[in-house]
């Protein structure tokens, strides 16, 4: 395509097989998208695109993403804000009909497996080395290891019993986060081998939220990252065995079936003396 649609806090380039989303990085732009800067979204990415009318003489532009195809918003699970939703555009409503035409556009482009869920992802996660301040610890990613490091002020003893605690991206089987503008939300990391602790503020694998702690746009690139190298890590599923069908016995009427129409093509002349012979002893060989 290779036209250029803006909107208001982002704009999207769109290229052959995917679209550049450049958020804004203004004072009024929602902060996690100051974080993002920018985003490569491929078209196989995508599930569907919808034009609805937005807030105050808007209208909204929606690239939905399949399911398992961005490590961001698997992460996230759903509880991200509308604001804050990086696959929405916003435009002024007397640019619907471009709008339109754009929604047309993607949709054409769209693969034939797009109501399917993605078998891994096809979005890029923020890189590491990523961090933040939660509000028992900090918490740092350096692209191999996790580390949470308590903080005196805010960690429960069952923390500082266990100790600063680092995890090798191999020994996870994934993450868990809750939004921090939830009241209990945290970020926790789940072990393969171990079952985690029911309280977020008990468990050692687990950095909590509070006010100003762990805000958005700090904790869920983090946790999208987390979750990409989790998943990177993880052996790919083994492909199923070919089943090897016997050929077993054939059900008799119908290698008499045969044998009578290779009778009727060798009478038509179509089939030669030798080819019958050989043939119908293969047919019965069959039985």
């Amino acid at each position: 395509m290779g036209d250029v649609l803006a909107g208001i806090h982002a704009t999207w380039e769109f290229d052959t097989d995917s679209v550049l989303i450049r958020f804004e990085r203004g004072i009024r732009a929602p902060k996690l998208f100051q974080s993002l800067r920018e985003r490569r979204i491929p078209y196989a990415a995508l599930s569907s695109v919808t034009l609805t009318p937005g807030k105050r003489g808007t209208v909204v532009l929606r690239a939905v993403p399949r399911p398992g195809a961005d490590p961001l918003m698997e992460a996230a699970a759903g509880q991200l804000k509308e604001g804050s939703d990086p696959y929405r555009l916003v435009l002024p409503a007397e640019r619907e009909v471009l709008a339109e035409y754009y929604a047309d556009e993607l949709r054409a482009l769209l693969g034939a497996s797009c109501d399917e869920p993605a078998d891994r992802f096809l979005v890029a996660a923020p890189e590491a080395p990523v961090n933040f301040k939660a509000y028992d610890g900090r918490a740092g990613f350096d692209g191999e290891r996790v580390s949470f490091r308590w903080s005196w002020t805010g960690a429960s003893s069952a923390k500082w019993k266990a100790g600063d605690q680092t995890y090798r991206v191999s020994e996870l089987a994934g993450i868990e986060w809750r939004s921090p503008e939830a009241l209990d939300g945290y970020l926790r990391l789940v072990p393969r081998t171990a079952a985690p602790v029911a309280q977020a503020d008990q468990d050692p694998a687990a950095v909590i939220f509070g006010l100003g702690y762990g805000p958005v746009h700090e904790s869920l690139p983090f946790a999208a990252a987390v979750l990409e190298s989790v998943r990177r890590s993880q052996p790919a599923p083994a492909e199923p065995a070919p089943v090897l069908v016997s050929a077993g016995r054939r059900d008799p009427a119908d290698i008499a079936e045969r044998i009578h129409h290779l009778g009727e093509l060798h009478q038509a002349g179509l089939v030669t003396d030798a080819e019958f012979t050989a043939k119908k002893a293969q047919l019965l060989a069959e039985l």
